[in-house]
């Protein structure tokens, strides 16, 4: 759930339409030719920082862009995945005010990996307590996969503060969802990832799987942990890309960033499905009529096949 990369060119064209992208890095604006479309260039934070959200937990935060513009919080996929560089790169730094924090446990935030207070409704009030540390009024909120999932979230709980949702490969955490993804909705497009990721399980059979991988995992040693988030980031980056090849899962040369992020893929994401997300049976389209107000669109990829339509 944590990329939905399917969605990518998809979310490039209407952001380019929403006046958020440029056609490529030397500022031209014509919209004539979608072969050039581009993410803005690379920048740095003009501060990063932690914020303190309980006695156990802080997260990371960077923003990015003109203090002065228009607040937009980036919220990164997973659970667990954390934020990078490139999600500095979708809006006009000039006008966006870019918020990146990283959600409890993941990537920079601290302790690392840790699963207590570490919930759903947990991150809607990280959001909550990130903005007003911050001082802003209405955001945008910007995510993919389990971002969107997350957004919806926190705009159910506080629409007030929500100036508008650009959300891609929608997530709702629906039983129909999970099971097309554990179950064996997955399968039809990508047998060989499915039937993958069952081969590394004791018992390939046991149901349901969110349940049985989330026990394997924090019942296992650190060696046998490691293979299993392995497996799990395997079976995620490839269901989430048409052509890839999953090769940095086991990069041996990868990142520690990319490293820790296979741990809290497999724990975060399979701690959180086996918990429906923390949501009851469709809460999030159960409370939709909260945001009637706010300002949505919704993108997703044609080949976006990891979330079941």
């Amino acid at each position: 759930m944590f990329c939905c990369k399917q969605s990518s060119r998809a979310l490039l064209v209407l952001l380019t339409l929403l006046f958020l992208l440029p056609i490529d890095c030397t500022g031209r604006s014509s919209t004539t030719d979608k072969k050039e479309i581009s993410l803005w260039p690379e920048i740095e934070p003009s501060k990063t920082d932690y914020l303190r959200v309980s006695d156990l937990h802080e997260i990371y935060y960077e923003l990015c862009g003109n203090p002065q513009g228009k607040p937009v919080f980036v919220l990164h996929g997973g659970p667990g995945a954390g934020c990078s560089p490139y999600y500095r790169r979708f809006f006009n730094p000039d006008k966006f005010l870019i918020v990146l924090h990283d959600q409890r446990g993941a990537g920079r935030s601290r302790p690392f990996a840790e699963l207590r207070e570490n919930n759903t409704q947990n991150l809607v009030e990280d959001i909550e307590k990130l903005r007003k540390h911050l001082g802003l009024g209405k955001i945008i909120l910007f995510g993919g996969s389990w971002g969107s999932t997350l957004a919806l979230a926190y705009a159910e709980t506080y629409p007030q503060n929500v100036a508008g949702l650009v959300l891609r490969g929608i997530f709702t955490c629906t039983q129909a969802e999970l099971d097309h993804y554990y179950h064996g909705g997955v399968r039809a497009f990508f047998p060989d990832a499915y039937d993958s990721l069952l081969a590394a399980l004791p018992d390939p059979n046991r149901r349901p799987l969110p349940n049985y991988i989330f026990e394997l995992m924090t019942s296992s040693n650190e060696n046998e942990k490691l293979k299993l988030c392995r497996a799990w980031s395997r079976y995620e980056d490839k269901i989430g890309e048409l052509e890839s090849t999953a090769s940095w899962v086991d990069d041996t040369k990868a990142s520690e960033a990319a490293k820790r992020m296979i741990i809290t893929l497999g724990l975060f994401e399979n701690c959180y499905m086996a918990n429906h997300c923390f949501f009851k049976e469709g809460e999030l389209w159960t409370n939709a009529d909260r945001i009637p107000g706010v300002p949505i669109t919704l993108v997703n990829g044609r080949y976006d096949r990891s979330v079941r339509r």
